[in-house]
């Protein structure tokens, strides 16, 4: 075994470390949100992160229809259609519609979901900073090795996530 081998497999067994605690952090992104908010004096807030983000993209976008959210958040137009309602039903959200098409139904955040929405925003921001202060004693070189890592595995995302060996070399 060449001495670069081993040091890609240890890179390797790094990186499912590394996937097995994003999926931890990821599964625990709610309940630092209930503590953010519990400490901002927030008392209400949606059940699960989704209807966060999808507060999050009316935010950024609003106003916005179904159609631009599920594109946006890579979710089918229905399960837009059932977190909005539930959104609206909450107080999170409104509708309207423009005076030219009244087909079309368009978002906007009430008073309610504004707050909630700011409270994401200082959220991703003190993750942001968390992430960004990790990197203080990386070189340029590390960073941008780091850089080039992260975009090959981005680049690899189809045939990593569906399992394609095409671009396997097996050496036998």
């Amino acid at each position: 075994m060449k001495p670069t081998e081993g040091l890609k497999r240890l890179l390797y067994e790094r990186f499912l470390h590394f996937t097995h605690l994003f999926e931890q952090i990821f599964s625990t992104e709610i309940d630092e949100f209930v503590h953010l908010a519990r400490l901002q004096g927030i008392t209400s807030w949606p059940n699960n992160m989704t209807s966060v983000h999808v507060i999050d993209c009316i935010g950024n976008n609003e106003p916005i229809n179904n159609t631009s959210i599920a594109e946006k958040m890579n979710l089918s137009k229905a399960s837009i259609s059932k977190i909005s309602s539930n959104l609206i039903k909450e107080g999170y959200i409104k509708r309207s519609q423009m005076n030219d098409n009244k087909k079309e139904v368009y978002f906007y955040l009430s008073p309610k979901g504004r707050q909630i929405f700011e409270l994401h925003t200082m959220m991703h921001e003190k993750i942001e900073r968390r992430f960004i202060n990790v990197f203080d004693s990386f070189s340029e070189s590390e960073l941008q090795a780091s850089l080039k890592f992260f975009q090959t595995m981005i680049d690899q995302r189809d045939s990593i996530v569906k399992g394609d060996d095409r671009h396997d070399e097996v050496k036998l």
